[in-house]
């Protein structure tokens, strides 16, 4: 296959996993309200994949962090599969199932939310991870994958399902859902922000000691 043939093979399936990201839009939007929510209470998000999944957890960390696109306060987030002193010793020590659902008994409090991205939907250590927020209590698990129905999606709380035919496309479009995502969550905090505050009730006019 030339590079010409496969960039068109590859728009084309990235044009209909698009067209199925549109259709879940609203889920999109209630991730970022929830994740308003949550931060602004002090929460934290912790996120994890394999392989190019690790890299856009890692690239959904840091937007949190640093900034998608205006100037606002950093916001708690974790990347699970960027703590590489921590995640060997545990592959050592434990076995690559635990290599993230440690990590999550460790920092996961009640309130947290966990984003886990897997384009099969199948991989032990993300599956792991979703059962250990569950035994945390009041994680609230959320996953990236490729077709559905798939275990990772029935584990999660919630889940983007993409329906694409390869790797690639999966991943093109998970990156899209990142940035959707970071959108949504800006948008509800800016709306917050823009909101005013109410007057307190003025103190009712008493007037001590006086006499008629």
């Amino acid at each position: 296959m030339t590079a010409r043939s496969w960039i068109d093979e590859h728009d084309e399936e990235l044009r209909r996993a698009l067209r199925g990201l549109r259709r879940q839009a609203s889920t999109v939007e209630a991730w970022g309200a929830t994740l308003a929510d949550r931060l602004s209470a002090g929460g934290r998000l912790l996120a994890a994949g394999n392989g190019g999944s690790a890299a856009e957890a890692q690239h959904l960390t840091s937007e949190l962090v640093g900034r998608f696109l205006g100037e606002r306060r950093p916001l708690s987030a974790i990347c699970l599969s960027a703590e590489t002193s921590s995640m060997t010793a545990l592959v050592n020590d434990y076995g690559v199932a635990e290599m993230f659902a440690r990590q999550v008994e460790a920092h996961a409090r009640p309130g947290d939310v966990l984003v886990l991205m897997s384009t099969s939907g199948r991989s032990p250590n993300v599956l792991h991870a979703a059962q250990r927020a569950r035994e945390v209590g009041d994680v609230t698990v959320w996953s990236m994958t490729g077709r559905g129905p798939n275990p990772l999606a029935s584990a999660s709380d919630d889940a983007l399902c993409v329906d694409a035919p390869s790797t690639a496309a999966v991943q093109a479009v998970h990156l899209v859902a990142v940035h959707a995502l970071c959108a949504a969550l800006d948008s509800e905090l800016a709306l917050r922000d823009d909101r005013p505050e109410l007057e307190p009730e003025p103190a009712p006019n008493r007037q001590i000691g006086m006499t008629a």
